[in-house]
């Protein structure tokens, strides 16, 4: 029998951690992008041909990809590997590397689009919101053991989207302006038709039609894929977790992998245990997403589907204790635990807006950036 890349969901026997990151390539005065990412990598993969660097939709990106881990600790310090390599060729080529959920200052109209033919296709039907596409994020595979767990799961994850987003959210600034949003990011990317909040599908059997719809429509045809927030990736037999902007540092991506494994694992083991999973109705799940983006770690979140509501920095104390014990089994509590560092020392988002309120200088907060990239190690 034929494969079928929808259905055939290629099971993992252990829950193992893949993370991808997304980082931007600057020149050194003036502090915007530049299409030079491919330059760095075929230099990087030259040197050193165990080093996994994918061209990502802009040339001004470059998004570095463990291979499969057991854990954080793992997959962060294959990172760090990476990540000093690069930084390595960058400087050698007068170049910066940078990252955050979104550019303050740069020019979407001046960044040019990476040579392939799924990404022209983007373009070509979403016109000026495809266009505006600055965005740079940290994607989780988590490997789950059988596809009737998948929909469970990632129905579960949505009930803690403003949590993994409000930790992460690094883009207030967008062509020179503080948009007031924590993740202007998060915003700016559910515009594409295929991107968003996934639907709350019920068994695996309604995600393949629904992709087989998608294919059947020419959807996937122009995409290459659906660009959920969460959705399967089944021909790795993860679930691949897309909400996270991406952190301008090691510390804090350490944090926002941990959290996220932790959480994928702890619906996992309660779906084998035979307990039920948390859900929210939809239009709750919605406002969440928009709550995290818009507030951030300021945020009041949902929590129930009676709608009791709760600040989202007490939520993720309570979800870092009660996450230990699986945090415990993974070796990764000393990663969940910088979740508390987040918290007291302020998001991403909070720290370039002081910045810039500060100086009124959107180059002086990507220089900060730049900066944490180096200093703040893990």
């Amino acid at each position: 029998m034929a494969m079928d890349p929808f259905r055939d969901f290629a099971r993992s026997t252990d829950n193992t951690l893949g993370v991808e990151w997304e980082v931007g390539v600057l020149d050194p005065e003036t502090l915007d992008l530049v299409p030079r990412a491919a330059d760095v990598i075929d230099e990087v993969v030259a040197k050193h041909p165990d080093t996994h660097l994918e061209r990502e939709f802009l040339q001004n990106t470059i998004e570095l990809v463990t291979p499969v881990c057991a854990n954080t600790r793992e997959a962060v310090d294959a990172l760090q590997r990476d990540l000093t390599r690069i930084q390595d060729v960058a400087k050698r080529q007068n170049l910066l590397l940078w990252a955050g959920g979104g550019h303050p200052f740069t020019d979407f109209r001046e960044q040019a689009l990476s040579p392939k033919i799924t990404y022209e296709e983007i373009i070509n039907r979403t016109q000026y919101w495809g266009k505006q596409m600055l965005l740079w994020g940290i994607h989780c595979h988590i490997g789950i053991s059988h596809e009737d767990k998948v929909w469970p799961i990632i129905n579960a994850i949505m009930t803690k989207y403003p949590h993994l987003l409000a930790l992460s959210a690094s883009s207030p600034g967008w062509e020179g302006l503080d948009t007031g949003y924590a993740s202007n990011r998060t915003m700016l990317y559910q515009q594409l038709p295929t991107a968003g909040m996934p639907y709350q599908f019920q068994n695996w059997d309604e995600w393949v039609g629904f992709m087989h719809d998608q294919q059947t429509s020419g959807v996937i045809n122009h995409t290459g894929s659906m660009h959920f927030d969460v959705r399967p990736a089944a021909k790795w037999g993860t679930i691949e977790v897309r909400i996270s902007d991406a952190t301008s540092n090691l510390r804090e991506l350490a944090a926002i992998v941990a959290l996220t494994h932790c959480l994928v694992v702890h619906y996992d083991r309660m779906l084998e245990a035979g307990e039920p999973l948390p859900t929210l109705q939809p239009w709750h799940v919605a406002e969440n997403k928009w709550r995290g983006a818009r507030y951030g770690l300021e945020a009041v979140v949902i929590t129930s589907r009676a709608t009791d509501e709760r600040w989202v920095s007490e939520e993720l104390s309570l979800l870092v204790d009660e996450l230990l014990p699986i945090a415990q089994d993974l070796d990764c509590v000393e990663e969940l635990r910088l979740v508390e560092d987040i918290l007291e020392r302020g998001a991403g988002y909070q720290r370039q807006r002081r910045i810039y309120e500060e100086t009124g200088d959107w180059r002086a907060v990507v220089k900060s950036s730049v900066q944490e990239m180096t200093e703040l190690t893990w």
